[in-house]
């Protein structure tokens, strides 16, 4: 079964599987934990050493634009205090990365199969996935 690009986006918005679609990326009862592999299709999760680094740069980049920079705003135009702004700051620099965590992965892991959509093992011929348990 091919996988399109349409259910990889789906898949990765929901915090699913990319290759399958089972809603297993986390480890049970973790809030934090990926599992290595998904416990349905075998799908490797973490790829290789680093390989969620960008997913770090997307959490970054989200709560600095999404979050920090509104509060900034807000603060010049007059509707913050700066004793509320600066904690309003404090407290989203910290909570918005842990409340992000979970999805900045699995967005991650979906940016990178919508653009290599043929490394999917359900979107490989029968020979290379042949291949790839030999290896």
């Amino acid at each position: 079964m091919k996988v399109t690009k349409g259910q990889i986006l789906v898949r990765g918005i929901t915090h699913c599987c990319p290759n399958c679609g089972a809603k297993k990326l986390f480890k049970e009862g973790s809030l934090f934990e990926l599992n290595s592999e998904c416990p349905e299709c075998g799908l490797k999760i973490e790829r290789d050493e680093g390989f969620f680094l960008g997913s770090m740069s997307l959490n970054y980049g989200f709560t600095i634009i999404g979050f920090l920079v509104p509060v900034l705003i807000l603060y010049l135009l007059g509707v913050l205090s700066g004793a509320v702004a600066a904690g309003t700051a404090g407290v989203g620099a910290i909570g918005v990365p842990i409340l992000f965590y979970r999805s900045s992965r699995s967005w991650w892991l979906m940016s990178y199969y919508f653009f290599l959509p043929k490394h999917l093992p359900a979107n490989q011929g029968e020979l290379v996935r042949g291949q790839d348990a030999n290896i």
